[in-house]
């Protein structure tokens, strides 16, 4: 599954109403510079240190709230529908007559036991976001999942910053559940051949999750690198 628009729509009033309150200090420019040109930067609601400046999005690090976010109330909410756990909560925005480069992110599908969702929160009818050559119309308020394994691409050519808000999860039995109603195809997943290296990485994640498929998981992956 390349991209995914779940059936999810958020209040744009609250949305807004939450990005208000992190607008109240400077955002950091995004850390990956050699990936854009213009202004992309970005304020964290969780992150390793519990700092809005710190933007790292380490995976398999540890988490915690920033004291940012325990004064956005509906952001808490749309984040607590998540039911897995979460790594780095950001909100990036990209402004206007910038672009982020066509790049790749390593571990970043749902096969990696990792899933990243875009919500909109401002946006414009210039703003083209691609993966893997498609374009993901993106409206503020709804709900997106993208594998960012794939190339992907951003652009502003309008008139005001697009800001996302952005929730790092990783994979459990809820979010299977989930990812299966949206015509996920299980079947292809087990089929596919990953690397020594991808292999490594998605036991890494999957212990994080300590449920019994995940276990599973890892025993599969475990005896595919013994062989």
């Amino acid at each position: 599954m390349e991209s995914y628009q779940f059936s999810f729509h958020f209040d744009t009033q609250k949305l807004i109403n939450d990005l208000r309150i992190c607008q109240s200090t400077d955002w950091p420019l995004h850390f990956n510079q050699n990936d854009f040109t213009g202004h992309w930067s970005s304020f964290s609601l969780r992150s390793i240190s519990g700092n809005e400046s710190d933007i790292l999005a380490t995976p398999n690090a540890s988490f915690q709230d920033t004291p940012t976010l325990k004064k956005c109330k509906y952001f808490q909410e749309i984040i607590n529908q998540f039911d897995c756990q979460k790594e780095a909560i950001r909100l990036l925005s990209l402004s206007p007559n910038s672009f982020i480069k066509e790049h790749t992110d390593t571990a970043s599908g749902y096969k990696d036991g990792f899933f990243r969702i875009h919500i909109p929160i401002q946006t414009n009818e210039k703003v083209v976001f691609k993966v893997n050559g498609k374009v993901l119309p993106m409206q503020i308020g709804e709900c997106w999942y993208a594998n960012f394994n794939l190339p992907h691409y951003v652009s502003n050519d309008g008139d005001c910053d697009r800001i996302h808000l952005v929730i790092d999860c990783l994979r459990n039995e809820w979010s299977d559940q989930l990812f299966a109603m949206c015509g996920y195809d299980f079947d292809a997943e087990k089929k596919s051949k990953y690397d020594k290296q991808t292999k490594l990485l998605m036991i890494e994640q999957l212990s994080l999750m300590k449920t019994d498929t995940a276990d599973d998981l890892i025993k599969l992956l475990k005896q595919e690198l013994n062989q």
